[in-house]
């Protein structure tokens, strides 16, 4: 699933590919991913606009035009291409901008879980009213503040869009893993020092995660192993755990991760 690394790759290329570039036609083949907007509103709304520096915040994708802005979430599928008028369409490819002569930006998307929003700026904020800091840019006093307060387990907190965005499954259990950090531990729980050494975990994962632009399954992370049935831990050897939490597919390691007891 994209998450906040991911979703900042998608970013470099909407700069890369589509930034100061004319929108001359804007071809929507499946509706479906289309929210609170229609195919013809979003022609006649984008198409002679140019998008300009785009943003993110947590897992959205910000694509501003100097006018209304169009919102982006890749949901579990979702991605941007980069490509040319000429190149050979995809089955997946949802909503494709043509710029200019020669580029084209596609949204490609299988399960179709999210899509594309059109939100003027009032629309705009309350939909980022509703999201907690980015995870990339929260600072440490305010990461404090949110963990110390909140009941429940830590991982669920991590992955609350509400709390702190951008973070989701695989970043989770990273992290938590990381900072040796049982999933189920009380967030409002931890000690001062365990919070401290969650958030340079975090900031430690995100940075070599956005330079990677995915969660990159290294042989020394723990997400290199999370696929293999008989994965153990890279750092101590103990099989991993499988397991729930709060709903989630969750993997651990019982011996650097022991559970609250």
């Amino acid at each position: 699933m994209p998450e906040l690394p991911d979703v900042e790759g998608f970013r470099r290329i909407l700069d890369s590919c589509a930034r100061n570039r004319p929108i001359q036609r804007i071809e929507v083949h499946d509706t479906g991913v289309l929210h609170g907007v229609s195919a013809p509103r979003l022609r006649r709304e984008l198409e002679g606009r140019s998008f300009t520096e785009p943003a993110r915040h947590g897992k959205w994708l910000l694509a501003r035009t100097g006018g209304p802005t169009l919102m982006l979430h890749f949901g579990m599928t979702g991605q941007l291409v980069c490509g040319h008028p000429a190149d050979e369409g995809h089955p997946h490819d949802r909503v494709v901008f043509t710029l200019g002569r020669d580029r084209q930006l596609r949204y490609r998307d299988q399960r179709k879980l999210k899509g594309l929003w059109l939100a003027d700026e009032a629309a705009l904020a309350r939909t980022l009213d509703a999201q907690g800091p980015d995870a990339a840019a929260v600072g440490r006093t305010e990461f404090d503040a949110l963990l110390r307060h909140r009941r429940g387990a830590v991982k669920p907190a991590l992955t609350d869009q509400s709390l702190i965005a951008g973070i989701g499954n695989l970043l989770a259990d990273e992290i938590l893993w990381r900072a040796r950090l049982h999933p189920s531990r009380r967030a409002d729980r931890l000690t001062d020092r365990e919070r401290a050494r969650l958030y340079g975990d975090m900031r430690s994962v995100l940075r070599s995660s956005v330079r990677a632009e995915c969660v990159p399954p290294r042989a020394s992370w723990l997400t290199g192993h999370r696929d293999d049935p008989h994965g153990t831990c890279p750092r101590c050897g103990t099989p991993l755990s499988h397991a729930r939490t709060a709903g989630r597919g969750t993997v651990s390691c019982p011996h650097c991760q022991p559970g609250p007891g």
